[in-house]
């Protein structure tokens, strides 16, 4: 439960006393932040008593009468303008003017209350400004959450392109500069890690597209019935090229379809990051199994490979964004650190899970459950899902 602080400034003591007596059994329920707030009530007879104390035990709320001996509560209003005071202020008066309002009201007053006035209008007017303080609270915090956020990603993504920029950089310089002679042959290979390099950054940009339409809920989905091992095949042909370069196989168990309710592009998505991890981390010579299995309300999608491996440690940060395990035998391998991040947003947004059991030096076995017969979110959900994934992630 939450606590204000409630400064009572009044030059009569049986105002003060009154409202203390009000307030401090009074709690408020914010049902959008699911919480309570009680209060405690300090009391001031004077605007002069209230200023002082407010280095000494500032309060968040202060009930501010109008008319009193030396400043008036205008004067105090300005004075706490002036020093910049987040405390929402409720003028007391039993003599309101207009010219006292629109003056009052430019110094920062919230909210009026006339005497005399009953608990019940009091509490109702403490509640106003508790909700008023607390979303205002709340909308600051989430600005400074979301610049925080914005700089670290910002931050991060320099760092991922910094590294390859540079070594195009330093190929073409090469090139430019014909530091290997003038036969063309003598080139091959700096061509060949500029196009590595380059291919690494279109990779990045690419996730960082579908993370972002994901994520924002901005990504027009098509929703139909589709076969989740016709898409498996299709992936694994896709990746059979490098594959069998370092002589990896891969093998897709079972014949029979694997049929769900689904956006094709994000089911290929999941395959697609799995199967180029499965092969990129894979020994010579080793292999990748894809296995699928269906009940009547899952799709359970399994990939396991013989490569490198995972300590527990680093299984753990895994899914995470921009998250790649670096290590001796992971130091030369390319990739954005956002695909498996992706795949686990996605099995979110099909009411799913992803998990990974792993060796090092053995291999790694992905297991990705969905939900066969997927319900799309309402138009209201779909505009908080960025939120709710990010909470989840």
């Amino acid at each position: 439960m939450d606590t204000l602080r409630v400064l009572v400034v009044d030059d009569e003591a049986g105002m003060r006393h009154a409202v203390t007596r009000a307030l401090r059994p009074f709690q408020v329920h914010l049902p959008d932040v699911e919480g309570e707030v009680c209060f405690e009530v300090d009391q001031a007879s004077s605007g002069e008593e209230a200023l002082a104390l407010l280095p000494v035990r500032a309060p968040d709320i202060m009930l501010l009468d109008h008319k009193m001996g030396g400043m008036t509560g205008v004067d105090v209003l300005e004075q706490l303008r002036r020093q910049e005071r987040d405390i929402l202020t409720i003028m007391i008066t039993a003599f309101a003017t207009l010219e006292t309002a629109i003056r009052a009201t430019k110094s920062g007053a919230f909210d009026f209350l006339a005497k005399p006035f009953t608990p019940d209008e009091l509490k109702e007017t403490i509640r106003k400004a508790t909700v008023h303080l607390i979303t205002q609270r709340q909308a600051r915090k989430l600005a400074a959450e979301k610049r925080r956020v914005r700089f670290e990603f910002i931050s991060v993504l320099g760092h991922e392109l910094k590294a390859p920029l540079a070594a195009v950089e330093g190929y073409l310089n090469i090139l430019r500069d014909r530091a290997l002679g003038e036969s063309v042959t003598a080139y091959a290979s700096v061509i060949e890690r500029c196009l590595t390099r380059s291919e690494g950054m279109r990779k990045l940009i690419l996730d960082l597209l579908d993370m972002t339409r994901i994520e924002s809920g901005e990504k027009r989905r098509e929703l139909a019935r589709v076969d989740v091992r016709e898409i498996a095949r299709t992936a694994l042909d896709t990746v059979r090229p490098t594959a069998e370069s370092r002589h990896v196989t891969l093998e897709l168990h079972g014949t029979e379809p694997v049929p769900m309710t689904a956006d094709r592009g994000e089911i290929e998505i999941i395959f697609n990051n799995l199967l180029s991890n499965a092969v990129k981390y894979n020994r010579d010579g080793g292999r990748v199994d894809v296995k699928l299995h269906f009940d009547d309300t899952r799709v359970t999608i399994s990939v396991a490979d013989t490569g490198v491996g995972l300590s527990p440690e680093e299984a753990a940060k895994l899914f995470n964004d921009f998250v790649r395990i670096r290590n001796d035998k992971t130091r030369d391998i390319l990739g954005s650190g956002l695909g498996l991040s992706l795949v686990k947003k996605l099995a979110l947004m099909y009411g799913g899970e992803v998990a990974v059991s792993s060796r090092p030096d053995e291999g790694s076995t992905f297991t990705v459950v969905l939900q066969r017969d997927f319900k799309p979110a309402t138009a209201d959900d779909g505009a908080s899902r960025g939120t709710q994934l990010a909470a989840r992630a």
